[in-house]
């Protein structure tokens, strides 16, 4: 069965719906991109048609292909250490302050890679006597998937890529026959981290206040009003004086009041 190409009022309903119910810009020049990432799905389901799919998906009684979808468009490469000056920096303001009690929120975890390396982070420090022992990280997530995954904390060896082999021992399982090529985070590192569903377009509970929030590789999928009401929503979930990250390729925060820029992409909630 031949698949008919993305049309373009087709690609606009499409565009609008994400837009509409999860906060998610797709200009006109991510359409092959958008083709490309769903032509699978749709081949899989046995769907000749955009249309089809878009009717699917707009559908009140398919909310697990919706969210199929938005999994598909919004899913990118992710690794341990990513951007590691944001690591550094994190690991310096620290180690300064000594804090005994931390709490770290990674709000678009993904399948947890960035969650777990600041695990790994914190049990390094708690470990040299630089931050006291009550400290846990939240991770959060629009898809359902990834998160599952998070939770299970099972890699392929690729993504540890940038860990160093000190912390591999330290805190990695590796796989036997059968698994070989992934990697577990070990117990004692998973249990200080949890992870829950969050739609960041969509009005937030108390979670907070964090110490730092990680917010990286997830504002490029927004718009201009939409990314400052996500970083003002998410930034009001993080304490004064607070490290907040976003990815270094995503730019300045334009209309956000009360950030002190500390190096690309990192920046200190100003005091009350």
């Amino acid at each position: 069965m031949a698949l008919q190409e993305l049309r373009e009022p087709t690609y606009v309903r499409l565009a609008e719906l994400m837009h509409g119910s999860v906060g998610l810009s797709f200009s006109v020049a991510k359409k092959p991109l958008v083709a490309s990432r769903l032509a699978p799905r749709l081949q899989r389901l046995g769907l000749d048609s955009y249309d089809a799919y878009v009717d699917l998906i707009s559908g009140t009684n398919d909310a697990g292909e919706f969210q199929m979808a938005v999994d598909l468009l919004t899913t990118n490469e992710t690794y341990f250490f990513r951007e590691p000056a944001h690591f550094d920096l994190l690991e310096a303001e620290l180690g300064r302050l000594r804090p005994q009690r931390l709490r770290l929120w990674s709000a678009a975890s993904s399948f947890g890679d960035e969650a777990y390396s600041l695990a790994m982070l914190l049990a390094d420090l708690q470990q040299a006597g630089r931050i006291g022992a009550d400290w846990s990280l939240l991770g959060t997530d629009i898809s359902e998937r990834v998160l599952h995954s998070a939770v299970g904390a099972v890699y392929p060896e690729d993504r540890l890529r940038h860990v160093t082999p000190e912390r591999l021992r330290r805190y990695c399982l590796r796989g036997t026959e059968g698994s070989a090529g992934l990697v577990q985070m070990q117990a004692r590192l998973r249990e200080r981290v949890a992870f829950g569903q969050l739609n960041l377009c969509r009005p937030i509970e108390a979670l907070g206040p964090f110490d730092a929030v990680f917010l990286r590789n997830v504002l490029i999928y927004f718009d201009a009003p939409t990314k400052q009401a996500v970083v003002e929503r998410v930034l009001s979930q993080l304490r004064p004086g607070g490290l907040f990250f976003i990815g270094t390729a995503e730019g300045r925060v334009s209309g956000v009041a009360g950030l002190e820029v500390l190096a690309p992409g990192a920046f200190r909630k100003a005091a009350a």
